[in-house]
């Protein structure tokens, strides 16, 4: 399987194609499901492991592969296709979250783009937007908190938005947490809740001389 591309937001408000009132566009992950589905292929197989004869004559296990990025996620646990099809595109929602980086705008008009970021596919839909947090943020923070559960179907566009601003500041939490509102604190809670976003943020920050986050 290859690997995911290298790893900017993205927010405007969405009238089509977004997964609620206050989504965003430019990032994969904020796509509603029949969009995100569009973009990407389906392989059916037999699941493995425990389960009865029934769960090894059906094919019950799901891969989606992001076709333009290549990012792909996997569910096989559950013995009904549909439900191992709805684990799946949440996963795949996180990965692209994580390994995916979109177009952002910065407030001194610094604007990071494909082009400094030759690894990035560009996506369809994905527009360079302006500064500042998006609508959906803003309805997840209150008083400089992120209020969200990493269940929430809002957490991987939160995620992939946090990521963007965070890697277009040069993975600087303190500036990235200002430029979204909240505490640096509440930042590094946010991407604890998912223990891949940290293992790869503190990859990034220790390729930049910098301390690893906690």
């Amino acid at each position: 399987m290859p690997a995911p591309p290298p790893s900017t937001p993205n927010p405007q408000p969405n009238p089509r194609g977004g997964r609620g009132p206050h989504s965003f566009r430019g990032h994969p992950a904020a796509l509603a499901d029949d969009a995100l589905l569009k973009q990407c292929t389906t392989r059916r197989s037999r699941a493995s492991g425990p389960g009865g004869q029934h769960r090894n004559k059906v094919e019950t296990a799901i891969e989606l592969t992001h076709t333009p990025t290549h990012i792909s996620a996997s569910a096989s646990e559950r013995r009904k296709q549909a439900d191992n099809h709805r684990i799946a595109l949440k996963r795949l929602r996180i990965k692209l979250a994580i390994h995916f980086r979109t177009p952002l705008t910065l407030n001194d008009n610094n604007p990071t783009d494909h082009a400094n970021h030759p690894g990035t596919p560009a996506i369809p839909g994905a527009e360079l937007p302006g500064a500042g947090p998006s609508p959906l943020w803003q309805s997840r923070t209150k008083s400089r908190r992120i209020v969200i559960s990493s269940d929430h179907r809002d957490f991987p566009p939160i995620l992939a938005e946090a990521l963007d601003t965070l890697a277009a500041l040069n993975y600087d939490t303190t500036k990235a947490a200002a430029a979204l509102s909240v505490t640096g604190s509440q930042l590094v809670k946010l991407f604890q809740k998912e223990p891949a976003v940290l293992a790869m943020v503190n990859t990034e920050r220790t390729a930049r001389n910098l301390r690893k986050l906690r």
